[in-house]
């Protein structure tokens, strides 16, 4: 439950092994590499330069082998498990496909394919489209290239919309020009229209009114129908071409593996390569500057301490240098890491909150699903998913802890797949009373109790939380003055406002109602502690009245009640109709089960994806601002990623 202390190394290796050494440290995976404009030593020492930057010549081959493998992965009949998504390839195969020609030799077929089917597709619908040009001057009679060859007269080809037809023919006619209609196309009619050369701009005048669109024939000669014919030949003869294509394609589609190896080789080559090129450098070495977790520089000795004209050593962090972060949780906490990732990693003067938020998290997801039921169909499939997935299945496992919350919480308030014990099993409804609580429909106050009392423990802890670590590090001020008074104070007015209430002795209100006044001076005092007295007084009695927005927090946790309520009011609407379906007779009962089973499926993704999200919320918006800064930068080492295998060692 720490975020893990960080190691600042300088490797510097002669530029004959600076290739090899970052080939060994990424396949340990352990080391990040900062590049000349993060790396401390490239700033101070202006004589050192890079390598060269980026490795073109490997990204331009990288990028070649992406668009080959999704190319030849659309005739590929393989296909790729959901729940295991890379290839596993033992290391003697990927180092023979690697160090071979074949791949090359297949991606260069491939390339030949797909350029030879791009062309023929754009030849294939240029052809189309000339087709649908001429279809509708089919019955046209003359040669096409005869048309417009006149000395006294202009000829115009084109379509006008057939609705307005007659009326162009009207219009057209009042200057003597005439028209004669040759065919159809849809809701347009192919028109041959000529006119004396004296009015031949008075004729295009009507013309732009008239919707008209001009077809040009030129570079064509022959009749229409002779052009027809010619074209639908060249259509389906380029056609046949492309199917050989497609089918050299899928041949070629057996080799796709191949092709997948040496990409994700290049991939990790190309991010090894940037690595070098972008480091400080002289003529005869290369610096590279970076992190290390501290427990694991004993290995990059190791690792390093096998090049002779290699070293690595510790170096001091620079002022205002940033470090990266990484978390490490017990394997019981691990799967909520999810959470905090998704959040941001935490800055390293912050606490790793994962191991605080696990089981407020847990607990909120159930208590919003609220179904017993529902719980034991979510255990089943997340076991059944565990087993199949391969790779990291944190977030599966942390979806198995709260489908057990959610069995407890689904027992304890009587919800086993909405009301479908009292209804259809009603035999059972002793064994659902003898283990319920309560039953949230009929004493909604007790739902609303509880959500507020555990919004208001986890923002108490939460601040306490915050206490422990300031006071761990030293800051003795910011802990007492920032997070002791308000929890004294918070603590005070909640012990206060309950025996007001009633719920507790009225003995203890008038204790710690004086209780409250210490830490409420402290606040008014101590809280801004910069500036002259006035304005910290003024800063320190808003930040008293600031209290009101912890009571809106408070009430932020009334979102659990309502999602616990919605789900079992969801199931219960599911019953209700499957209920009356089944007076149908036998087709009911068939009817009433499918019903129930898809109802239910549905109202169980549905909540949980509810549950999920606002538990998440709660967690980053009212419990971790009490404690967490946050903006950590992930700590990202240099190392092997595969996205199409995974090589077996």
């Amino acid at each position: 439950m720490a975020i893990v202390k960080m190691a600042k190394v300088l490797v510097v290796s002669h530029r004959s092994e600076g290739s090899d050494l970052l080939e060994a440290l990424q396949q340990a995976g352990i080391v990040e590499i900062l590049d000349a404009g993060r790396a401390v030593i490239g700033k101070e020492s202006s004589d050192l330069q890079t390598q060269g930057g980026r490795p073109r010549d490997l990204e331009e081959m990288h990028a070649r082998l992406d668009r080959a493998v999704r190319f030849l992965g659309q005739y590929n009949q393989e296909k790729t498990s959901l729940f295991a998504p890379l290839k596993p390839i033992e290391r003697s195969r990927y180092a023979e496909v690697v160090s071979g020609s074949e791949a090359l030799s297949v991606l260069a077929k491939a390339e030949t394919a797909q350029s030879e089917m791009d062309r023929l597709a754009t030849e294939c619908e240029n052809l189309q489209a000339t087709l649908d040009m001429l279809i509708p001057w089919l019955d046209l009679e003359i040669p096409v290239e005869e048309i417009g060859q006149l000395s006294q007269a202009r000829c115009w080809t084109g379509t006008i919309p057939s609705q307005h037809a007659d009326q162009a023919r009207q219009k057209l006619a009042e200057p003597g020009a005439v028209v004669q209609t040759v065919g159809t196309a849809g809701n347009r009619s192919a028109c041959l229209i000529v006119a004396l050369n004296e009015i031949a701009d008075e004729v295009q005048k009507v013309l732009r009114t008239m919707e008209f669109e001009a077809v040009s024939f030129e570079g064509m000669t022959g009749t229409v129908s002779a052009l027809i014919t010619e074209h639908r030949e060249r259509l389906e003869r380029a056609r046949r071409q492309r199917q050989e294509q497609e089918a050299k394609a899928a041949a070629l589609s057996e080799h796709l593996l191949k092709l997948k190896i040496l990409f994700d080789h290049y991939h990790n080559l190309v991010s090894r390569e940037t690595a070098r090129g972008c480091a400080p450098a002289t003529e005869q070495a290369v610096i590279f500057e970076g992190w290390v977790k501290d427990k694991n520089y004993a290995e990059l000795e190791m690792i390093v301490g096998r090049f002779g004209a290699s070293s690595v050593g510790r170096t001091e962090i620079a002022e205002g240098e940033e470090k990266p972060v990484e978390i490490e949780n017990s394997h019981r906490v691990r799967p909520f890491e999810v959470i905090t990732r998704l959040y941001g990693m935490p800055h390293t003067s912050d606490v790793d909150p994962t191991v605080f938020l696990a089981p407020f998290f847990a607990l909120f997801f159930g208590i919003c699903l609220t179904d017993a039921a529902y719980g034991i169909v979510m255990i089943g499939f997340m076991w059944w998913l565990l087993k199949k997935i391969k790779g990291d299945a944190k977030f599966f496992k942390m979806m198995l802890v709260c489908s057990v919350t959610t069995v407890v919480a689904g027992a304890l308030t009587g919800g086993w797949c909405g009301d479908a014990i009292q209804l259809f099993f009603p035999s059972l409804n002793g064994i659902r009373e003898a283990v319920m609580w309560f039953d949230p429909l009929e004493e909604p106050m007790h739902f609303f109790v509880i959500s507020l009392v555990l919004g208001y423990l986890q923002i108490i802890f939460g601040i306490a939380v915050a206490f422990w670590h300031r006071w761990k590090c030293g800051d003795t001020k910011e802990a007492i003055f920032d997070h002791g008074t308000w929890f004294v104070w918070l603590n005070s007015l909640a012990i206060f406002g309950l025996a007001k209430a009633g719920l507790l002795p009225a003995f203890l209100g008038t204790v710690f109602g004086i209780v409250a006044i210490v830490p409420a001076i402290g606040i008014v005092l101590f809280s801004e502690r910069e500036g002259g007295w006035g304005a910290r007084i003024g800063m320190g009695c808003y930040n008293v009245f600031s209290t009101v927005f912890y009571v809106g927090d408070v009430l932020s946790y009334i979102r659990l009640m309502a999602l616990g309520m919605v789900t079992a009011g969801f199931g219960m609407a599911i019953n209700s109709i499957v209920q009356k379906v089944m007076e149908l007779g036998v087709l009911g009962w068939i009817l009433g089960a499918l019903i129930f089973v898809g109802g239910h499926i549905f109202n169980i993704a549905n909540s949980c994806l509810s549950a999920f999200v606002h538990s998440m919320r709660l967690q980053f918006v009212e419990f971790f601002t009490k404690f967490l800064q946050g903006g950590g930068r992930e700590f990202a080492p240099l190392r092997k990623e595969y996205k199409h295998i995974q090589v077996d060692e």
